[in-house]
């Protein structure tokens, strides 16, 4: 009976509090969770839920909030100064770094540097390359990845979710709350390699007064499902909802365009843009609303009763009951802070350091009301009787700043000194927060908190981020697959909306973390030149070294050729050693014509003097006069 109360997963870090493992069984306190413990939610959610709000409100220095209700006293005295918004934003922009850069892999081969013929491949995917960027630059994809990443960081999860604007001509990209997000996993469980096949997104409508309308649950379903036969929107029943259309004789079922059906088998096959071969799978898109009254005690958020659900009506008036997204994906994608190692949810960075935040701020707490003793000193004066008073009590005195107090005969005064209390507590805020970098394996230097003026050598800076490479190195492998795969729903969306510049297959692409480090460019472009230079680096990884260092390089290949084309000495090089002016010209980016064939020699006619004229004939031998 122990063992099922010890209970360990992704928030156990977190039983420490009452109010997040207030029952038995380690459920959260309703009242200070109320969200976490609706009816609906299942019980699976309750504890992540809980911890969500229990992380954003450290993040926002409402932790005292969860101890006063937890605790039921006033604990508005308490003293939060920031630290667990200062490590999520430290470890979120390392971990970003300065910039992020969407590559192809391939695309830096449409170009060649030595002159020969890009590879269809290779100028597809350079072609892929610059649309994504384009869309990225439309969609704020910078400002959706901070969004983004600084929830996941802070409370373990986030979730991207994509969806196709037929009036902007592209896929729009949405940040959702991991709260809000709800995954069918089989068995309550899952293998993080496996995506769910079933989502929701599902929130509360409170109730508005004013217009009489009831307390609502809504849901927003992505369900992968057999292809089925072509459905039309109706109006007629007591509730708007989709049913199949038939042909003119009002028995033929109909279906989508271009799916085949196999009688064999029963099935609806469909062969979509960015496939080989036929697929038999589709997704469907469902959002609905349920009173909250119409919500049984049996009932949570995976099995809701439709007869009590009103459909919602999308804006160019298909009602979104099943709705045939024609595509066999879910365009959402979830991101976890860490590798997954039990199943699907990451850990939030602030998760094994509560403590630590709760040690810091009861210090901070202490010291700031150690500080008003040291401002305002405690006095004892030792004074005689005030005679006016009828029991001759000791005469009340305020002390304020520059007043001089008048002692009678024996009369004394005493101070009491807390500034060495004051120092101890100051003493003891180090001491955690060392501990603090040390447990989140951020350095000092990471953080901020070191003095530019006593900083040592830049190599020992070096060292000093030794502990948190394998940190971002290991949430850097838990995101790669993720975006590689919404940048790959992105390409699918744009073939399925038949977009007319989308063509060819979909690719592979990465997104490139930026570097993080304090970077010496002039040791770094020092190093770049001697190398490419001295023939032991390529051009191509010297501009890589460069972009990296942060020099403003937006186009690897457009650079390379705009130092091609200012160095004549290595074009003569190569003219000299191939003798080709075609090879040259492409060298150097410009078109070169070959000298035309030098033309047949015309001499002129020799001096007749010289004796060597071509009309000048042979002298007759034997002949020196006239016949007789």
């Amino acid at each position: 009976m122990g063992l099922a109360r010890f209970i360990v997963d992704r928030w156990s870090a977190l039983n420490y509090k009452s109010a997040f493992a207030d029952t038995a069984y380690k459920q959260p306190n309703r009242n200070v969770f109320p969200h976490a413990m609706r009816t609906w939610v299942p019980k699976e959610d309750r504890r992540r839920l809980a911890a969500y709000t229990l992380f954003a409100a450290y993040a926002h220095n409402q932790a005292w909030e969860v101890a006063s209700i937890q605790d039921h006293t006033d604990a508005s005295a308490r003293r939060e100064f920031g630290d667990p918004a200062m490590l999520v934003a430290s470890i979120t922009s390392h971990m970003l770094g300065r910039q992020q850069t969407i590559t192809v892999p391939g695309a830096e081969d449409a170009e060649p540097s030595d002159g020969t013929q890009a590879t269809p491949e290779a100028r597809h995917a350079a072609d892929v390359q610059e649309k994504l960027r384009a869309w990225a630059k439309a969609e704020h994809f910078p400002l959706r990845l901070q969004q983004a990443e600084r929830k996941a960081v802070r409370e373990g999860d986030t979730v991207y979710l994509l969806g196709l604007d037929a009036a902007k001509g592209r896929p729009r990209l949405s940040v959702i709350d991991p709260g809000l997000y709800f995954p069918d996993l089989p068995d309550n469980a899952g293998d993080s390699a496996d995506y769910p096949d079933r989502i929701h997104l599902a929130w509360e409508i409170d109730a508005d007064p004013l217009t009489g309308a009831k307390a609502k649950m809504r849901r927003v379903t992505y369900e992968l499902g057999p292809i089925g036969t072509r459905t039309v929107s109706s109006t007629d029943g007591p509730r708007p909802g989709r049913v199949p259309a038939y042909d003119v004789d009002g028995a033929t079922p109909l279906m989508t365009g271009g799916d085949v059906y196999d009688p064999a088998a029963g099935t609806i096959s469909r062969l979509y843009p960015w496939n080989t071969e036929p697929s038999t799978v589709t997704c469907y898109l469902t959002d609905a609303e349920w009173d909250l009254d119409d919500i049984k005690a049996d009932q949570d958020v995976h099995n809701l009763d439709y007869r009590y659900a009103t459909f919602l009506t999308r804006h160019d008036g298909e009602i979104l009951d099943h709705l045939d997204l024609q595509i066999d994906f879910i365009p959402a994608v979830h991101v976890p802070n860490t590798i997954p190692e039990d199943g699907h949810w990451g850990e939030s960075s602030l998760s094994p350091l509560l403590q630590l935040f709760d040690e810091l701020q009861g210090t901070d707490t202490d010291s700031s009301q150690a500080s008003a003793t040291t401002g305002a000193p405690i006095l004892g004066i030792v004074a005689p009787k005030d005679r006016s008073s009828r029991r001759g009590e000791n005469k009340r005195i305020r002390v304020q700043p520059g007043m001089v107090i008048e002692l009678g005969e024996g009369g004394k005064l005493f101070t009491v000194d807390t500034s060495p209390q004051l120092a101890e507590l100051r003493n003891k805020t180090t001491e955690l927060q060392d501990r603090l970098s040390l447990n989140a394996r951020m350095p000092a230097v990471a953080l901020g908190a070191l003095d530019p003026t006593k900083a040592p050598s830049g190599f020992a800076i070096d060292l000093s981020y030794g502990p948190m490479e394998p940190l971002l190195d290991s949430m850097h492998l838990a995101r790669d697959g993720k975006y590689s795969l919404l940048f790959k729903m992105v390409q699918r969306l744009y073939k399925a909306f038949q977009h007319p510049d989308w063509t060819g297959p979909v690719v592979d692409v990465d997104l490139a973390w930026g570097t993080y480090k304090p970077t010496d460019k002039a040791a770094v472009l020092e190093q770049v030149r001697n190398g490419v230079k001295d023939g032991v680096m390529s051009l191509e990884t010297g501009i890589r070294l460069l972009v990296e260092a942060g020099y403003p390089v937006d186009d690897i290949g457009e650079e390379i050729e705009r130092i091609q084309s200012r160095q004549f000495e290595a074009a003569r090089n190569l003219a000299d050693a191939t003798g080709s002016t075609e090879a040259v010209g492409d060298f150097l980016g410009i078109d070169i014509n070959p000298d035309p064939a030098a033309p047949e020699p015309n001499l002129p006619p020799a001096n007749p003097a010289d004796g060597t004229a071509d009309d000048q004939e042979e002298p007759q031998s034997g002949k020196t006069g006239g016949s007789k």
